[in-house]
């Protein structure tokens, strides 16, 4: 049994009393920011309000995402985090429904197609039947939001029950959920990012647009991801069952998805402008306009340069001092992509400077709802699931078992935090 490797000193822990308060001031901000918005000009807060909207399901459906791949996985490593994930996936319903809500009935005006009076004498139009209809739009947002609450419920459920016995059918019952909501989770993404975003200009065709989506979506929750982390472990709710492989593994996804993110939208960028035809060019023609050159200048370099080059190295991921702000930039730059995908249909010559304090209000609204939400949650469960079988491995303990080579002599050696890498190995 090698000796421990001595852990290096920890920071004070965080005082978040003064922080109690922070979501009903941005509640009662957004508030006030809101309805000032819609009085002045509705179609605009319509499109503020998607552009947000967009924002926060980003969140909700990558922390589904993560919860499904650890299950899918059989990880070992995410399972302190796994709990808080299933919080975020859970604010799909009802918060993010009642968010879509204003969407709905601000359909008509935002979206084009439906105010097409014959849609089989528009090509384009046509040959997107019968999705892009008006029961179409619907019955798609009813299908997205009901599998995404049933994948997001019954995950939790699970999870939340093995908390009580421990008992291996919940990991079993999660895994299988997994495995079929996996699908059910790529096509209703695909089908909220086309119908809900794309779908603002109809005629516009990309295959990837679904992924390009999903990878800023994911690339945006894991910033937040790392973020929780830090903070339930300055606090101590989560200090006890963290290693410091968690802070490694969440950095290297997020290092992944910054290249991932790049890839996709590079792809879709090189092939339509490689096949040059104008029912295609538009979109890129229309975001080159403007100030919207400069948003995507913004978008190559701070989404893609910036951070993968903060993340090459591998000690800096488990920097709290460096990671923090590279967190919060990735809500930034999430932001400067939804915008970019929403604005340019009623600001083509530019993003609106002047409208930015209602993208603002928006957020604070939302957020500040998402925010009371998500504490509530999180104080009436577990922090992590502590009856988890893989839970021993995720604090770095090690289990060897007898073997004719050690002579059986052990029944087992666990070691802690510093002597064991997250391979099992020591240092």
């Amino acid at each position: 049994m090698s000796a421990h490797a001595p852990s290096p000193p920890l920071p004070p822990p965080l005082d978040l009393s003064r922080w109690r308060s922070l979501p009903n001031r941005l509640i009662g901000i957004g508030a006030v920011g809101v309805l000032l918005g819609l009085v002045l000009n509705p179609l605009q807060f319509g499109y503020s309000w998607l552009t947000v909207f967009m924002f926060f399901l980003s969140l909700g459906l990558g922390a589904l995402f993560l919860v499904m791949v650890h299950h899918l996985f059989d990880a070992g490593w995410s399972v302190p985090i796994r709990r808080f994930c299933e919080h975020l996936a859970n604010l799909v319903f009802p918060w993010l429904l009642i968010f879509f809500l204003p969407i709905a009935l601000l359909a008509p005006k935002l979206y084009g197609w439906m105010q097409v009076a014959d849609p089989h004498a528009d090509h384009a139009l046509h040959a997107k039947l019968p999705l892009f209809t008006r029961p179409g739009f619907y019955l798609v947002a009813v299908l997205c939001f009901a599998i995404w609450t049933w994948l997001a419920r019954r995950l939790r459920a699970a999870s939340l029950a093995q908390d009580q016995d421990g008992a291996a059918r919940h990991t079993l019952r999660m895994r299988r959920l997994s495995a079929g909501g996996i699908f059910l989770f790529a096509l209703t993404l695909t089908l909220a990012a086309i119908l809900w975003m794309k779908g603002l200009m109809y005629e516009w065709f990309s295959t990837m647009y679904g992924v390009y989506y999903f990878a800023g979506s994911v690339w945006m929750t894991l910033g937040t991801v790392y973020f929780i982390t830090m903070v339930l472990k300055r606090t101590g709710t989560l200090a006890p069952v963290l290693h410091e492989h968690q802070f490694y593994f969440i950095g290297s996804l997020m290092f992944a998805f910054t290249v991932f993110y790049a890839y996709i939208h590079f792809s879709q960028y090189f092939i339509i402008w490689n096949a040059n035809l104008p029912e295609e060019t538009f979109w890129y023609v229309l975001r080159e306009k403007g100030t919207w050159w400069y948003v995507g200048l913004v978008l190559i370099f701070g989404h893609f340069f910036l951070p993968f080059l903060a993340m090459l190295r591998i000690d800096l991921k488990l920097s709290f001092a460096w990671m923090t702000p590279l967190c919060a930039w990735t809500w930034v730059m999430h932001y400067v992509d939804m915008a970019f995908n929403v604005h340019p249909v009623l600001h083509p010559n530019g993003y609106p400077f002047h409208w930015a304090w209602l993208d603002l209000a928006c957020a604070a609204l939302m957020g500040g709802l998402l925010l009371r939400a998500f504490l509530k949650e999180f104080a009436a469960h577990p922090p992590y699931p502590v009856k988890d079988p893989r839970l021993s491995e995720a604090m770095g303990y090690v289990v060897v078992h007898p073997s004719p080579i050690s002579g059986g002599d052990l029944d087992e050696v666990d070691e802690l935090n510093g002597a064991v890498e997250p391979n099992g190995g020591t240092r």
